[in-house]
């Protein structure tokens, strides 16, 4: 008999501390070893000679709107596209899909949509909203892998925004259940009042949107946020930070004790406020693209280690919500998931020299580190055969025919990225090959960990 099920060969594979050639072998799913010319045989094997083996991708922010929206992307075709991208596991977001994933109930919808279509691996993210205290406790049960608040208007209907004290109780409610809150960090109060100002003077075009959103705005609500953090002694984690000043302060509260994390997301580290206005509302997000310098302060960060995460916030919407002449009625989402790894290649690793190994930790093996998911994000013995074998000298201009989205359209279009996924592995089955997804849908709800009470 086979020792193995799958042994890859002569790949670059990027373990946590270094990058070397070596073999890969598998056995039941899970990495079985990992070696210079392993012995013994396999059922499979495959040759990866110029190759680079990466852990597969954690995308920790995603909204893929099923059940409810699912007419917006929907888990079968998003998950080709992430298959496409080097990503085996996402995160969920509670809102978009209609029931927001605020209960047990809605939890259950969800999850048997998921299991239903997805190609990778999913968890989900619970919702922590003004009137769900009491459902937490009964979310956590489930497994959601955190719960998520915004301190902004969401734009969505059926997802309010927190209030202090409601988002107060959260944290002290997320803290006993041994979960993270995730916040949207912008100040309200300031983004409101701006957008209803230059509404009613009739200024609603790019810059005005852009105006209405300060910087200010999010470093308010990420210090608010770690205040409330701090005195409840709750995990935080604040998404999509678009200034070099929001991640100095989670790092220097963290320095200081606060159990506080951030991520970014490729557009922040790609797109500037310039290109909302060159490539219009397909660029449009919320916090929005700042300037070029805050675009550099993020790379710096990432090369420091104090900005530990990437995730995509993958919030897609049919064409006709991305257009119009009012620009703060545009949906505001950026179509992008399917191209992270390629973008932290091609301006990442080949322009600004940041190491793989970090890049391997910003986009798989923090992620599954911060939130209780000790068997993905790392190529090593025990953890399972997640992984995505990536030609780095090819480059490619990103086509709309490229793209696995339902709606085919995204601010990277017509962009030239290096880094081609040849192969996409899941528990050491192929689930990505040679351009194409293959396979029937296999993947998994995952759950944390869950810290010390």
């Amino acid at each position: 008999m086979p020792a193995y099920d799958l042994i890859i060969r002569n790949a670059t594979v990027v373990r946590p501390e270094r990058a070397e050639r070596a073999d890969l072998a598998v056995a039941d799913g899970v990495i079985a070893a990992i070696g210079a010319e392993l012995a013994g045989g396999a059922r499979a094997e495959v040759d990866a000679a110029g190759l680079h083996l990466l852990p597969g991708l954690i995308d920790a922010h995603i909204h893929f709107n099923d059940q409810g929206r699912a007419e917006w992307e929907g888990f079968a075709a998003g998950t080709r596209a992430l298959a496409a991208g080097g990503v085996t596991c996402f995160f969920d977001m509670p809102l978009n899909a209609h029931p927001p994933t605020v209960d047990a109930a809605a939890f259950d919808l969800k999850a048997a949509a998921a299991g239903e279509a997805c190609l990778v691996d999913w968890a989900l993210w619970g919702g922590l909203v003004p009137g769900n205290l009491a459902h937490m406790e009964a979310l956590a049960e489930r497994g959601v892998v955190g719960f998520k608040a915004f301190m902004s208007n969401s734009g969505i209907d059926d997802f309010s925004a927190v209030d202090d004290l409601t988002l107060y109780e959260g944290m002290r409610c997320a803290a006993r259940l041994g979960l993270p809150v995730a916040v949207h960090a912008e100040n309200d109060q300031i983004t409101g009042a701006l957008a209803r100002r230059a509404v009613a003077a009739g200024r609603v075009g790019v810059r005005d949107y852009l105006e209405s959103r300060p910087a200010v705005a999010e470093h308010e609500a990420i210090g608010r946020a770690i205040t409330m953090a701090a005195t409840t002694g709750c995990a935080l984690h604040i998404v999509h930070v678009s200034t070099g000043r929001g991640v100095a302060m989670v790092a220097a509260a963290r320095q200081s004790g606060v159990d506080v994390s951030c991520e970014t997301c490729p557009h922040y580290l790609v797109l500037t406020e310039d290109d909302v206005e060159r490539i219009g509302a397909l660029a449009k997000c919320a916090p929005p693209l700042r300037p070029a310098a805050e675009r550099e302060a993020l790379w710096e960060h990432l090369r420091a280690g104090t900005l530990p995460m990437v995730a995509s916030d993958h919030s897609p919407a049919p064409a006709d919500m991305k257009t119009g002449d009012d620009f703060f009625r545009i949906w505001g989402g950026i179509s992008g998931c399917q191209s992270t790894l390629a973008l932290l290649i091609t301006h990442g690793v080949i322009e600004r020299g940041l190491p793989l190994t970090a890049l391997a930790s910003v986009a798989a093996g923090f992620v599954a580190e911060r939130f209780g998911l000790p068997a993905k994000g790392r190529l090593i013995e025990g953890a399972d055969a997640d992984c995505a074998l990536v030609d780095l000298d090819a480059s490619a201009e990103l086509a709309a025919a490229d793209l696995f989205y339902r709606h085919r359209h995204s601010p990277y279009v017509g962009r030239t990225l290096r880094g081609r996924v040849a192969r996409t592995i899941l528990r050491g089955q192929t689930v990505f090959l040679d351009g194409q997804p293959v396979g029937a849908p296999a993947g998994r709800l995952v759950t944390p960990q869950k810290r010390p009470i």
